[in-house]
C-alpha cells in the first residue's frame, strides 16, 4: 500500500508565454497546474490506482456521498522556488499527518504518511515550471480526500478520493502585507466542542461564510470566532490561527482546546519564538484581555497566521460596540521580523535549522 507507483498521462501542457502572463499577477487559487494527483480508495482494497493525471473535471455520480454529507477533508502547503533555483515543500509531512487526523475525525481513510508525501513529489516534479520565482510567490498545494460512494444513507462511506491539485499564488490578501481589520462575530460560530473544530474540512469554512460576509460588510477582511460557550475566550479567525504580543516580547496564543485548528504555520512560529528566546504562552485568550491589554500598552502586536497568508499583521478589532486599534504601531516589529525568518527558511534564504524542508527539485548547477 505504500509502495504505490503512480502512473503518468501527459497533459496539454499551458504554453510557456501564457504561464508567464499568469505569473505576473496570479492572485490566490485563480489558476491551476497541468496535472494533478488521483488516489482511490476502497475498505475492501485499500489504497490503489496512484496516477498523475491531466487537471481537469472528474466524474461524479449525483448520489456522492460527499455532496449529501459533506464527508470530506483537506490540507494546505507550498512548494517554493529557492534563490539558487530548487524547489522546496515546508513540512509536508506535518500536512500528512494533520490530514489523518482529520480523517478520523471525519471518518475517512487514513494515507499512510509516505504516500502524502509521494503525492506531493509527483505533482510537483512534473509541474515544476508552475513553480514561480516573483516576490512572494509560491505554488499553492490542495490535498484532499472525498467520500465517493453513491449512496443515500447516513454511514461512513465504503470508497474515497484522495486527490491534488496545485496553484501559483501571490499574496493572500490584496496589496500583501500590510495591516488588516477584523470584525468579531458575537452571534455565529465557527465550531463547538465535540465538533468538529480541529479537523481541516470544508463544513468549518462554509460556517465562516456567512460571518465572513459580515465582516466585509463592516469594512474588514477577516473574522474571529469565539468560543460559543463562553463568548469572551478567542478561538481563531475564519483560516488563520490568531497571536498577541505583549511589551515583554511574550506572544499569546490561544490554546488547542478541540474547536482550534492546529496550525503548521502557528507551530513553527512558536518553534522560532522560543528559538529567539521569548516566552509563549499557550492558554486561554480573551477578547476583554486583549482590549485591557491594548488600553494599559502592555500588548502591543496582534498578527493572524495560516499556510495562505503566512503572517499578516493586525491593525484593528472592530465590535459592534467597540474596537480595538493599534493605529500606527502596526504592523508590530516582531510580527514583521518572525515573518521574515520564516518566509527566509522556506525560500531557502535563512538556515533550515529544524529541517523543515524536503527538496523535490534539486538546484541547478
Amino acid at each position: 500500500m505504500t509502495n504505490l507507483e503512480f502512473r503518468h498521462t501527459e497533459a496539454d501542457r499551458l504554453p510557456a508565454e501564457k504561464r508567464a502572463e499568469i505569473f505576473a499577477d496570479p492572485g490566490f487559487g485563480n489558476y491551476f497546474t497541468d496535472h494533478m494527483v488521483s488516489i482511490m480508495w476502497t475498505k475492501d482494497a485499500g489504497w490503489h490506482d496512484a496516477e498523475v493525471i491531466p487537471y481537469g473535471p472528474i466524474p461524479m455520480d449525483p448520489a456522492s456521498s460527499v455532496l449529501h454529507y459533506g464527508q470530506e477533508i483537506f490540507e494546505g502547503l507550498k512548494a517554493y522556488r529557492t534563490a539558487d533555483g530548487a524547489i522546496v515543500t515546508f513540512r509536508p509531512e506535518a500536512n500528512a499527518r494533520r490530514m489523518n487526523e482529520s480523517a478520523v475525525r471525519l471518518a475517512l481513510p487514513q494515507l499512510p504518511e509516505e504516500l502524502f508525501v509521494e503525492a506531493i513529489r509527483q505533482l510537483v516534479s512534473i509541474d515544476a515550471d508552475w513553480v514561480p520565482s516573483g516576490a512572494d510567490q509560491s505554488l499553492y498545494l490542495r490535498p484532499f480526500v472525498i467520500a465517493d460512494e453513491s449512496f443515500l444513507g447516513v454511514r461512513a462511506a465504503e470508497r474515497a478520493r484522495f486527490l491534488v491539485i496545485a496553484s501559483p499564488a501571490g499574496p493572500y490578501f490584496t496589496g500583501g502585507v500590510k495591516p488588516v481589520s477584523i470584525w468579531l462575530s458575537e452571534t455565529l460560530a465557527r465550531a463547538g466542542h465535540g465538533g468538529t473544530g480541529a479537523a481541516k474540512c470544508g463544513g468549518n469554512y462554509a460556517a465562516s461564510l456567512l460571518p465572513q460576509q459580515e465582516a466585509a460588510d463592516n469594512g474588514c477582511q477577516q473574522v474571529l470566532f469565539t468560543d460559543s460557550q463562553t463568548e469572551d475566550t478567542i478561538d481563531e479567525l475564519g483560516g488563520m490561527n490568531l497571536f498577541l504580543v505583549k511589551r515583554d516580547g511574550t506572544l499569546l496564543t490561544p490554546a488547542l482546546n478541540g474547536n482550534i485548528l492546529d496550525g503548521i504555520t502557528r507551530r513553527s512560529l512558536i518553534q522560532l519564538a522560543k528559538d529567539r528566546g521569548h516566552a509563549v504562552e499557550e492558554r486561554a485568550v480573551t477578547v476583554s484581555e486583549w482590549r485591557d491589554g491594548v488600553a494599559d500598552g502592555s500588548i502591543t502586536e496582534a498578527f493572524a497566521c495560516g499556510t495562505a497568508a503566512v503572517i499578516t499583521p493586525i491593525r484593528e478589532l472592530k465590535t459592534r460596540d467597540f474596537s480595538i486599534d493599534f493605529g500606527d504601531a502596526a504592523p508590530g516589529e516582531l510580527t514583521m521580523s518572525l515573518r521574515e525568518e520564516l518566509t527566509g527558511i522556506q525560500f531557502g534564504l535563512r538556515e533550515d535549522r529544524h529541517g523543515w524542508l524536503e527538496t523535490i527539485v534539486e538546484a541547478k548547477g
